[in-house]
């Protein structure tokens, strides 16, 4: 990913998890701990390196400072071994009841051992809330968030599944963590095939709405027509200059096709409950009536300069120039994007921009991310990119139909459904109690819908993956079939008691499969703050599949109804914040989770 552009506030804007409550995170309170000690101990101010452990045997947190430490001092005159270090800043460490145990090992590594007492307090505290072991921003932001993008008459297909989907959990962790939110899908609704496509509306007449429906077949009929039939090309070529002078025909047409368009897209992501909305299009025409004064703003500002009869911004780096403007006097798309970016910065006062598109795109956004810093519009603004890899099919080409063309998103999303379907019916055969069929419906949309989301957001969304029917639907594994059932389970495990557990009862954690459970709650705000830092919705997914099975160890080898109290009370708490952590991530990254499977 680059990096925000320079003089931007980059540590101060992600000051997401310095919480004033003894809810904040676990890491925070370790490392203020091992600051402190660190500063009585040596005299120094120095980042602590805590870290969740790699393994158990190691205990729960360590922090690794040590090593560098005793470097640090040693080429100051003060020579000494990191493990006398790590002795020094442990006889200096106060936690406050945190940890059971710390010890030093190897070289100078300090592993500290969480108290099962104090992990129960925290938990009781964190059951109390409906944020859970999580908090919000210190410093909310002002954030635009650029995701989806579909084109206008062209229906959405496989590849606007990663923009869509990860621009969304990145949206909704944005507007959890109490930051403002302002959610941008920028359209491809302007440009030339609009006359085409516009000069076609005319043309058909009274059909108009039947062909309207099936985008794809209009948009291939309208450019058929203006490949072979030169007078149906040359109005079409006319009917651009009307639309862009304003034309009230062309224009009403032109906005036939969008509405039609985005009745096409809106329904789409009602089913993958994406949150955007009408009111959140800023589309390509939006900024069209701005070109011109971005072109003559950078030419002032000396950052667009004239080469060969069109206008261009040459940025450090890159062989090839920005094209603002084109010999014939049209317009790039950089253009449009940097109409975009003075537009979020001067009018909607943005502190946080972030783009969520296609990795093939890294180039062009450094370039114009570039320029927008050297015309002025970007300082004190933070910018990044968030590129994301392919989606291929099983010969590890991008993926398509037989026939080799893009796969539609709604035919994946129906096929998705009724594999689902398939799996629920097999499920509620081996039943006691029946699901109705319209339950078993609701059920495969949540599932199916779902497993496509979370398998894409379960990958580093750097990288490429295959897509796998199999792999995605499977009940078992990092999948979201998984996950939903881990959450049918534990309501299912209320349904049999009777009811929640019992308000404020107390939390015990006598054994390992409660104490490793209690822990992996209480990182959840972590988790989220990770995600955010690094807009990687993958850390979620990695997380709430850990946490299911944590539980499944848990629930193994614990008995929870069989229990006498105050066990059987304590064990409900832990289903609960446990059912309740697994809603709230899935939530977080947009996917159902059924009362039951």
């Amino acid at each position: 990913m680059p990096p925000a552009v320079d003089g931007a506030d980059t540590a101060g804007s992600l000051v997401i998890g310095k919480g004033a409550s003894s809810m904040q995170g676990i890491i925070q309170q370790l490392r203020q701990a091992f600051e402190q000690a660190i500063r009585t101990a040596l005299g120094v101010e120095a980042d602590p390196q805590v870290t969740a452990s790699t393994s158990d045997k190691f205990g729960d947190y360590q922090a690794n400072a040590a090593m560098s430490l005793a470097r640090e001092l040693s080429a100051a005159g003060r020579k000494t071994s990191p493990r006398t270090v790590a002795e020094q800043i442990v006889g200096k460490l106060q936690l406050g009841g945190i940890a059971s145990e710390v010890s030093i090992a190897g070289p100078g590594f300090i592993n500290i051992r969480l108290s099962p007492d104090w992990l129960a307090a925290r938990l009781a505290e964190a059951a109390a809330d409906k944020r859970l072991a999580t908090w919000p921003a210190e410093r909310p932001l002002r954030v635009v968030l650029d995701y989806s993008s579909p084109n206008v008459a062209k229906e959405m297909h496989v590849g606007h599944l990663r923009p869509t989907n990860i621009g969304d959990a990145l949206a909704r962790v944005i507007e959890f963590q109490g930051h403002d939110l302002i959610r941008q899908n920028h359209i491809g609704d302007w440009g030339t095939q609009f006359g085409m496509l516009v000069t076609y509306l005319r043309k058909i007449g009274a059909g108009a709405e039947a062909q309207l429906a099936d985008l794809e077949a209009f948009y291939k009929a309208a450019k058929q027509q203006y490949d072979s039939d030169a007078a149906f090309a040359e109005e079409s070529r006319r009917n651009v200059v009307r639309l862009q002078s304003g034309d009230g025909e062309i224009l009403a047409l032109w906005r036939r096709i969008v509405d039609e368009s985005r009745r096409h897209y809106q329904a789409i992501y009602q089913r993958m409950r994406i949150g955007l909305k009408a009111e959140h299009e800023r589309g390509e025409s939006f900024y069209n009536p701005m070109l011109p004064d971005i072109v003559r703003e950078l030419l002032q500002k000396g950052v667009a300069v004239e080469s060969d009869g069109a206008i261009v911004v040459f940025v450090e780096g890159f062989e090839a120039p920005l094209i603002i403007r084109k010999r014939d006097g049209g317009f790039g798309y950089g253009t449009t994007d940097l109409a975009a970016v003075r537009y979020r910065t001067r009018e909607l006062r943005a502190q946080w921009l972030i783009y969520v598109t296609d990795a093939r795109q890294i180039q062009h956004f450094a370039q114009f991310f570039d320029a927008a810093r050297r015309a002025g519009w970007t300082e004190g603004v933070r910018l990044d990119h968030v590129p994301f890899g392919t989606i291929l099919g099983p010969d590890g080409t991008p993926f398509k139909t037989k026939e080799g063309q893009s796969v539609k998103l709604k035919d994946l999303l129906d096929e998705a459904e009724q594999r689902a379907l398939l799996l629920v019916q097999r499920k509620t055969a081996e039943r006691s109690a029946p699901i109705s069929a319209q339950e078993q419906r609701a059920i495969a949309a949540a599932v199916g819908i779902g497993a496509i989301k979370y398998y894409d957001l379960a990958r580093d969304r750097t990288r490429d993956y295959v897509f796998d029917w199999a792999a995605m639907l499977s009940m078992d594994g990092n999948t979201a079939p998984y996950l939903q059932y881990a959450y049918a389970r534990i309501r299912s495990i209320f349904r049999k008691s009777g009811g929640e557990p019992p308000a404020g009862a107390a939390i015990v954690l006598p054994t390992p499969f409660e104490q490793a459970l209690a822990k992996h709650i209480l990182r959840l705000g972590e988790i989220v703050d990770l995600v955010l830092r690094e807009l990687k919705p993958h850390h979620l997914c990695t997380y709430l599949y850990d946490l299911a099975t944590r539980f499944s160890a848990f629930y193994e080898n614990c008995p929870v109804l069989d229990s006498a109290e105050p066990l059987r009370s304590s064990r409900l708490m832990l289903c609960d914040l446990t059912g309740r952590t697994l809603a709230l991530g899935l939530d977080l990254l947009g996917i159902e989770h059924p009362e039951q499977m």
